[in-house]
């Protein structure tokens, strides 16, 4: 089992291995009932989440290392990283830790998996969490102009017109690798320092070559995750950002409406990373959700 130097602790690394074998680690933040947490990037590490600011002390938090990334083992088999097979490494996670059923959170592209988890295993999730979710796996695109009218809502910030010059390139099919780092901004809530240094940790932290693979041909199949998430009748909380131009809210309505026990929250001034942004109101949200009926109990199956 890996391990990590924490000051002057050296913490023992938790893993599992995945459908294949490979060694994939997780990481333990908080205590109480267990909830498992799926990053996006996609396949990016867990570190950007933090402790999804403050969850932690409701809930404990699994953070997931997805395969190739952060701690966990890079596999054999490149066409591992497509996200319907990374089903089997969640379900692998699930099985490792004892569990019934999961507690389910998933932020950006980790709301892919959890969609593609819930619709071959809808009897192992008690709930699910989406944060500003990516709707690769059930069909849902922003058109251009959507986002356009939603980056207008930040037009009086200093930086807005050069990001929204970049935008309008990338909107047109024209843009250059500075533009797509110029709208960095339109992500965050506030283009503070916190977010600024945010931003620059995520460097080097997603697997360039896993997130080619994530969603190659075979990967999805919306029609038969939209049917499955119909009949998925378990509480969803779908939380978007106000002002998140990567998944806006008008995208996240629409994917609230697939399922029939969806709760959608739009939290406002919030980018992509709504818990950087407002951490308090975040928590609430995420924490009432959780704790309004008992989480995944924490069984341990009998398997």
């Amino acid at each position: 089992m890996p391990y990590v130097q924490v000051a002057d602790k050296i913490c023992v690394m938790p893993t599992f291995s995945g459908h294949d074998g490979t060694e994939l680690a997780y990481h333990l933040r908080g205590d109480g009932a267990p909830v498992v947490c799926l990053p996006g990037g996609p396949m990016q590490d867990s570190a950007y989440l933090g402790e999804l600011g403050g969850l932690s002390a409701h809930r404990q938090l699994i953070m997931v290392d997805p395969r190739g990334t952060g701690q966990s083992a890079i596999p054999a088999d490149v066409a591992s990283y497509r996200c319907d097979r990374l089903v089997d490494d969640l379900e692998a996670l699930r099985e490792h830790l004892g569990l019934d059923r999961l507690d389910l959170l998933a932020h950006c592209a980790g709301g892919n998996l959890a969609a593609l988890y819930v619709a071959r295993h809808p009897e192992r999730v008690s709930n699910l969490t989406l944060i500003t979710p990516s709707t690769m796996a059930v069909g849902i695109a922003a058109t251009g102009e959507a986002r356009l009218k939603i980056a207008r809502l930040r037009r009086d910030e200093p930086w807005f017109e050069r990001a929204f010059a970049a935008l309008q390139a990338i909107v047109a099919g024209n843009a250059t690798d500075d533009d797509w780092k110029a709208i960095d901004p339109f992500f965050y809530g506030r283009w503070d320092a916190a977010a600024q240094a945010h931003q620059a940790a995520q460097d080097g932290h997603r697997n360039e070559a896993a997130a080619a693979a994530f969603g190659a041909e075979g990967a999805f199949d919306s029609d038969a995750t939209r049917a499955a998430l119909a009949a998925f009748d378990v509480p969803v909380l779908l939380l978007a950002g106000e002002v998140d131009l990567n998944t806006i809210p008008s995208v996240v309505a629409e994917f609230a409406e697939l399922l029939p026990n969806a709760e959608l929250v739009v939290q406002p001034g919030a980018g992509h990373f709504p818990w950087l942004d407002d951490a308090d109101r975040f928590v609430a949200t995420t924490a009432a959700f959780l704790g309004k009926r008992p989480a995944g109990d924490g069984r341990r199956s009998k398997q």
